[in-house]
């Protein structure tokens, strides 16, 4: 009996223990507030605006023909270098070679008739001058002289127009330049109604590109040309390009209630991996600052909790009132400052760029001044199962036997 009852007092004991080591260890631990500072430094701000667009040549030239006709012959194909006047293709000229034919004809049968009409009437001005005609015999001999020079003027204009015609079936380059397409094949009849057909499309130079890309309404404002502007393309995701700004288009483009504006960058080329057709991503520096005077923009967001502050005047013992928290308007902002005693005063400033990162100050702070960003506590967080007693809580403890479900079924 007495053996029994010395365990069961080793075992509260043990117990009693275990339940001082747990709380001795386990306790809750003191809250603390942490304040997070930063310094007001001299750096760059960097605005910039992004936008995607397509990769084209700076100058394309669209050649077509102007006659409607067979193609019976191409000298080019795609990516061929070609020079101003290159004969690039031929139309069957059998047709226009007939045309020419019979507007010939009826050109010198025109002339025929006008020495025809000439000679008639000056027989009768010969004759009216000396009264043996009438003036009706005279003015119809001048008519038909008349009539006679107006068909020549008509069938010469027939004629040059289809001389024209069959030097159009020589299709030329117009400038010196690549063959970015070609639309048609040897056979194809092509027909020119309103609009010439286009045959082929020839870029001057590739080793200059530009970005035809569509800046939003809300960014356009803020876009100027001779801007810098780098971009990537996905055909070389690792490189960079760059150019600038040579064009912010007046008129725009609404697409899904979206308006947008094309604005034109132009970019130097010279390994030609920039391909026409590409899409770009671009980013367009709309500011850049070299060695200003900067401050986080985490800092222009802050204000501290009254509550917290109190609690971190007390741990760092600052005997100082508690601020009055004035709000920003516009370009003056406020800022919160860390005294030398530790204390926290708002400071009126006047800001310039934003970056996102950092924010151009002009007036109001000085460098080496420390803001404050953060004021947050770093109370440990209980767990859901430290929420219980702690007799319950503790390992060393007894606890009641659970039910075991898997016999009750």
């Amino acid at each position: 009996m007495k053996k029994h009852i010395k365990k069961i007092i080793i075992i509260a004991l043990l117990a009693i223990v275990a339940y001082g080591v747990y709380h001795f260890f386990m306790k809750e631990k003191p809250t603390f507030i942490v304040l997070q500072t930063d310094k007001v430094t001299e750096g760059d701000v960097t605005t910039e605006v992004t936008a995607t667009g397509s990769v084209q040549p700076v100058d394309e030239v669209e050649v077509g023909t102007q006659v409607s006709g067979l193609v019976s012959k191409i000298y080019v194909d795609y990516n061929s270098q070609v020079k101003k006047g290159q004969l690039l293709a031929e139309l069957d000229k059998t047709n226009l070679q007939e045309m020419v034919v019979n507007a010939t004809a009826n050109y010198q049968s025109a002339l025929n008739e006008l020495n025809y009409y000439r000679q008639n009437y000056e027989r009768q001005q010969k004759m009216y001058n000396a009264q043996v005609i009438s003036k009706s015999d005279y003015e119809q001999a001048l008519y038909q002289f008349n009539n006679a020079k107006t068909n020549v003027a008509q069938r010469l204009t027939t004629l040059n127009q289809a001389k024209t015609n069959l030097g159009y079936a020589n299709i030329y380059s117009p400038i010196n330049g690549i063959i970015l397409s070609k639309e048609v094949e040897e056979g194809q009849t092509v027909a020119a109604s309103m609009s010439a057909p286009t045959l082929f499309k020839i870029a001057k130079d590739i080793k200059r590109m530009q970005v035809e890309a569509d800046v939003d309404e809300a960014d356009i404002g803020q876009v100027k040309v001779g801007q810098r502007v780098s971009f990537t393309v996905d055909a070389y995701p690792q490189e960079e390009f760059s150019g600038k700004v040579t064009q912010v288009r007046l008129s725009p483009t609404t697409t899904s209630n979206v308006v947008t504006y094309t604005v034109i960058v132009e970019a130097e080329n010279p390994d030609e991996k920039l391909k026409p057709g590409l899409t770009a991503t671009i980013a367009i520096y709309t500011n850049e600052l070299k060695g200003v005077t900067i401050v986080p923009a985490k800092a222009m967001n802050f204000t501290p909790d009254i509550d917290l502050l109190m609690q971190y005047y007390a741990q760092k013992d600052i005997n100082a009132p508690m601020p009055k928290v004035q709000h920003s308007k516009g370009k003056n902002k406020y800022v919160w400052v860390v005294n030398t005693d530790g204390s926290l005063a708002q400071k009126a400033i006047t800001i310039g760029s934003n970056d996102g990162i950092n924010v151009q100050v002009v007036s109001g702070l000085s460098v080496g001044e420390k803001v404050a960003t953060n004021l947050q506590s770093n109370r440990p967080q209980v767990a859901e199962g430290e929420k219980n007693n702690d007799d319950s809580s503790s390992p060393f403890m007894p606890k009641r036997p659970r039910r075991d479900n898997s016999k009750a079924k």
